[in-house]
């Protein structure tokens, strides 16, 4: 039994994922670090296990009835777990936030400027004081009534949804509308309703085309379809929807991300013309602080936000009109917004402004603000459970992220950090690496305890890169390819970077350096990205040039792009490892071939779990269903016939090789490479998922369970097991977010033998070991937001590391050797 003032955290017996019954103390009031390889159970011992148990004592403690209105992660697979204080997780949160979040509701700042102006600002001669809500476009009382808070109203015409006006509806004249069925289906419609649908479009009725194009009625009305040989097809109700109500309603609404972007085809957008894109109404506009509305200061980047407030507050401006207490009232509340602007701008981020919306931001930078709100929380006592809060962190910002968690752990508090940031690492009091290797050759504690004690544990793969034997971070410097040609973009305007020229090399390796906010996303996923992409869909690279530049050179050389991201590789566990590289095909059409399928008359179809026939109809092939319970949330349990599997136990009759289908989904790739030996068709799928460092992951393990930096290296598995055919520029952005210095040599080893098979690789990057093993690279800057933008050294990584205006040139250098 541990005393009550025990100050460790003590784990005993966890065992989820593939944590092998484990055993460790970690010390309270401490910085300690997870480290391992990608898949090494680090996760499921500090999220999985430490988290997931400190959330489930909480919620205990919660009356039955509201734990129904709060997410709950489940009980860890965990023997017992003491000395563990209530916690708080900052995960980067994979899940994309509403169009409407932006950094001031992230790190509610905007509520601080809102209360400024409604208490303090200077109002017209007699107006009426207007509460905070009036200042936010997110509420019914502040949004502008015509663009609904938007700032942008997006109209159709025409023009822009019928294209070809010599076409008949019949031929697809309305190209807004849907193809497949539902386009078909909006056509019957029509027809029943009485309008001619195979008269050229240019011919029909002036109001006929106003009201098919334009109306917001959606009568319904009995369709008789016309019958296709040997098909018989029953009348039905049909609805009719207008082609302007079906892109704005696709536009708005869609999940999909294509589909968004075709709807948007046939839309033009433009600032409101009611508030001028300010998103409020006229009343909140006229209220001013310092001389500028909201929606100026809202526009600023924070750190010079900080300055117009400081400023304020010297000169004692926003007396608030007549109020009473206006000028104190007005110097609390900017010296309040002072302070929490502080933290953002420690973190690196002074770059962005409050209106910034989220979606754009990474989930790293998401992750700061969110730790940057925690600091100002004045909690102490708390577990922080942080998920690599050095991602997407350029060298030169990792040292204000220590001082950041520093002062966490001196307020009180335990800060437990998932990391692979080196420098991050040699900073820790107290070291957790969880190894050796990943999936089933992992989870298990190599080492607890104070950094320097890693040195004397051989089998960790954090050990060589913790202590450099030659004292250098990376392995010897390559000599630089020469490149085979240039792409040169003149004149790049696209937000920060503006009036850039800037030129790419074919043939070789690139990174793309500088510190966040410079503008290395833009350059290269939004500009060279955009113009490739306009030129792959067919469309003239002039075009591209005249939304991102004003010239565009050397696109010829490139034959195709292919832009590997971190967005997930599906949103449902529907999706898998399996299915996503197209190797579930493959396995659905050997199981098909045997014996016992072909006896039955099965296809391949009756092995997916995605459709009726060879599914478990209970659970429609999930594996598990949702249990409702009175006054606590539904749960997930497994399903009560397949018992997970999530086949019918006739499809289960059928085996490969002694295995049924379901138990080769749950195969780790490294097993299934060993079970398909001499399956071509499975063989080339599986090699190139362990060439990119993915053995561990299961077949069928579901796309919501995956990392960003699993996804990106899945989707760029599924294009190295694709017949290469011309030139291919590859584009990734910070591909080696969240993988252990180990995995990084196995990915890079990948990249350049793209390279060297004729390809271009383009990397955004912020480790250093990937920057100086580059024969190119291109530094942003010098700083970021306005103060970015610019290209500050270009050439190979020893030139760019003797450059004096470069802020990753020290770092390169060190990592150069020098």
């Amino acid at each position: 039994m541990h005393s009550p003032h025990d100050p460790y955290v003590r784990v005993r017996g966890a065992r989820e994922h593939n944590l092998k019954d484990v055993r460790v103390d970690i010390p309270r009031d401490t910085l300690t670090v997870f480290t391992g390889v990608s898949g090494s159970g680090k996760s499921s011992l500090a999220f999985g296990t430490i988290y997931a148990e400190a959330q489930r004592r909480y919620f205990e403690s919660v009356a039955p009835y509201a734990r129904r209105l709060i997410h709950q992660v489940g009980a860890p697979a965990v023997g017992e777990i003491t000395g563990l204080p209530p916690a708080v997780s900052l995960e980067q949160r994979r899940s994309a936030p509403g169009a409407r979040s932006s950094v001031g509701t992230v790190t509610t700042l905007s509520n601080s400027l809102r209360m400024l102006f409604s208490r303090a600002g200077d109002y017209p001669p007699g107006a009426e004081r207007l509460d905070s809500d009036s200042f936010s476009p997110n509420t019914a009382v502040g949004a502008c009534p015509e663009c609904h808070g938007l700032g942008r109203i997006h109209r159709t015409d025409e023009e822009l949804l019928v294209p070809d006006p010599s076409l008949s509806i019949r031929e697809g004249a309305i190209a807004a509308w849907p193809g497949a069925w539902q386009g078909k289906n909006l056509r019957d419609v029509l027809d029943a309703l009485g309008y001619d649908v195979d008269r050229p479009w240019r011919e029909l009725d002036p109001k006929d085309r106003e009201w098919i194009l334009f109306t917001d009625e959606q009568p319904v009305v009995t369709v008789h379809p016309v019958r296709d040989a040997g098909r018989i097809q029953r009348p039905y109700q049909g609805t009719y929807m207008s082609a302007r109500r079906y892109v704005l309603h696709t536009f708005a609404d869609t999940k999909s991300r294509s589909l968004r972007a075709k709807a948007e085809r046939f839309l033009t957008s433009a600032p409101c013309p009611v508030c001028g894109g300010s998103r409020l109404r006229a009343e909140a506009m006229a209220v001013t602080f310092a001389g500028r509305t909201i929606a100026e200061l809202a526009g600023l980047p924070l750190s010079d936000l900080a300055e117009v407030l400081s400023g304020a507050k010297a000169d004692g401006a926003g007396a608030g009109g007549t109020a009473a207490g206006g000028e104190e009232t007005a110097r609390v509340l900017t010296a309040d917004l002072l302070a929490r602007i502080g933290t953002v701008t420690e973190l690196g981020l002074g770059y962005l402004s409050l209106d910034r919306t989220a979606p754009t931001l990474s989930s790293g930078e998401l992750q700061r603000l969110r730790l940057a709100t925690q600091l100002r929380s004045g909690l102490f006592g708390v577990v922080y459970v942080l998920d690599e809060p050095s991602a997407g962190l350029h060298p030169a910002d990792t040292e204000a992220l220590l001082g950041v968690l520093g002062r966490l752990k001196e307020a009180g508090n335990s800060v437990f950090v998932v990391e692979h940031q080196m420098d991050v690492v040699r900073r820790a009091d107290w070291l957790v690496d969880v190894g050796p290797l990943a999936g089933e050759h992992g989870g298990r504690v190599l080492h607890s305890g104070p950094p320097e004690g890693l040195a004397q544990v051989p089998e960790s793969a954090t050990r060589r890169f913790l202590f450099p034997e030659d004292g250098r971070d990376t392995a010897p410097v390559r000599e630089p390819r020469t490149p085979s040609g240039w792409i040169r973009l003149t004149g790049v305007e696209r937000h920060n970077v503006r009036g850039v020229d800037a030129a790419f090399p074919l043939g070789v390796f690139t990174a793309v350096t500088g510190v966040s906010g410079s503008g290395k996303s833009t350059l290269v996923g939004q500009v060279l990205a955009g113009v490739l992409a306009d030129r792959q869909s067919g469309e003239e690279a002039t075009g591209a040039g005249e939304r991102f530049c004003a010239s565009v050179t050397g696109l010829a050389a490139v034959d195709r792009l292919v832009q590997v991201d971190q967005k997930p590789i599906g949103r449902t566990p529907r999706s898998n490892l399996a299915t996503y590289t197209g190797l579930f095909d493959a396995v659905r059409k050997l199981f098909a071939r045997t014996e016992t399928a072909r006896e039955r008359g099965y296809g391949a179809g009756r092995f997916s779990f995605n459709v009726s026939g060879g599914r478990c109809e209970t659970c429609q092939g999930e594996g598990f269903v949702s249990v409702e319970l009175l006054f606590l949330p539904s749960t997930y349990a497994p399903c009560p016939d397949c018992h997970g599997a999530r086949y019918n136990p006739e499809t289960l009759d059928v085996t490969l090789d002694g295995l049924t289908i379901a138990q080769v989904l749950d195969l780790t790739v490294e097993s299934a490479a060993s079970f398909f030996a001499g399956t071509p068709a499975a063989e080339r799928a599986l090699r190139t998922l362990l060439d990119v460092g993915l053995g561990y992951l299961r077949l069928g393990q579901p796309a919501t369970e995956l990392s960003g930096g699993e996804a990106q290296r899945i989707k760029l598995a599924a294009e190295l097991q694709r017949t290469r055919r011309g030139h291919t520029l590859y584009l990734l952005d910070e591909p080696t977010t969240g993988l252990h210095p180990a995995d990084v040599e196995v990915l890079m080893r990948q990249l350049h033998a793209l390279v060297d098979n004729g390809s271009t690789v383009v990397v955004v990057e912020h480790d250093m070991a990937v920057v100086a093993g580059a024969d190119h690279v291109i530094d942003l800057g010098p700083e970021g937001g306005d103060r970015g933008g610019r290209i500050v050294a270009a050439g190979t990584p020893a030139e760019v590391a003797r450059d004096a205006g470069s802020r990753t040139a020290p770092y390169l250098a060190k990592a150069l050797g020098g």
